[in-house]
């Protein structure tokens, strides 16, 4: 039985048979301030230079100091030395899928894993020993752009260095919390919650979730639970997939932004 990624259409907009499933590094942390990054691997194809500047300009406004990280920056060392740079909120606007089985040419309804891609571009003979582990797989995309490396929950459990500090994670991509295994990786490396939505989304829908659940939590200052429910309320699942909003754990349900990452700015 073969395995296969499955990148749902939308934000993932790719299905990619068989095994196949530049480098920017982090700048070195800071003892100032409540930090903050916006990984936007998605830059590479689908930039929107207004989310960013919007939820930057709410992150500062909360507090964070905002570091940002475009296109080709979006690699496998940074993201394994993402948990040792102190940030306190990391939103992820990248692709991701799920690792599906197949059997022949079908897919079967086996959901295997949750991976999360980079920019950097696929090469066999780079991070072997990773490749080997499973922790990493070739990912698609769009046809007509070159495969990129993605990353696993083993990846981020056993190869990402450090841990995180209480960090509130969101994840824009597709299905990054159907499965728990994603979420599970981050709680267990540190993270205070993981934020992430439960099947296939669209990029300008998700833009627009994402930057109204940011104005919830920080200047709202609403609980994680509430700023969820208001923008479900609000903004509503995804129009043309249906998909709903999901938080890990439950209990973080009554805390704010400010409770889980200690910003104290926006008064």
């Amino acid at each position: 039985m073969k395995r296969y990624l499955a990148i749902a259409l939308a934000v993932c907009t790719l299905a990619l048979p068989g095994l196949i499933l530049s480098a920017g590094c982090p700048p070195p942390p800071s003892n100032s301030g409540t930090r903050a990054a916006i990984v936007d691997q998605l830059a590479v194809m689908e930039p929107n230079q207004d989310f960013t500047d919007r939820v930057t300009a709410e992150l500062e406004a909360c507090g964070f100091e905002v570091d940002v990280y475009s296109g080709e920056e979006v690699s496998v060392e940074l993201y394994r030395r993402l948990p040792k740079q102190g940030y306190k909120l990391i939103i992820f606007r990248a692709h991701a899928g799920l690792l599906q089985a197949e059997e022949g040419s079908e897919v079967v309804g086996i959901k295997q894993a949750t991976y999360l891609f980079t920019a950097e571009e696929y090469r066999q003979t780079r991070y072997v020993s990773l490749q080997l582990d499973d922790q990493l797989l070739p990912a698609e995309m769009t046809p007509d752009f070159p495969l990129v490396f993605a990353v696993n929950s083993k990846f981020v459990v056993e190869s990402m260095e450090g841990s995180f500090d209480d960090t509130l994670i969101i994840m824009m991509g597709c299905s990054c919390s159907y499965l728990q295994d994603m979420a599970a990786a981050f709680i267990l490396k540190g993270a205070s919650t993981y934020m992430g939505w439960d099947g296939s989304v669209s990029l300008n829908y998700v833009d627009r979730a994402a930057a109204d659940l940011i104005t919830n939590l920080c200047t709202e200052k609403m609980t994680v639970g509430e700023a969820a429910a208001k923008t479900m309320n609000e903004i509503g699942p995804d129009p043309e997939w249906g998909t709903g909003l999901r938080f890990h754990p439950r209990e973080s349900s009554g805390q704010t932004i400010a409770e889980l990452t200690g910003a104290t700015g926006g008064e």
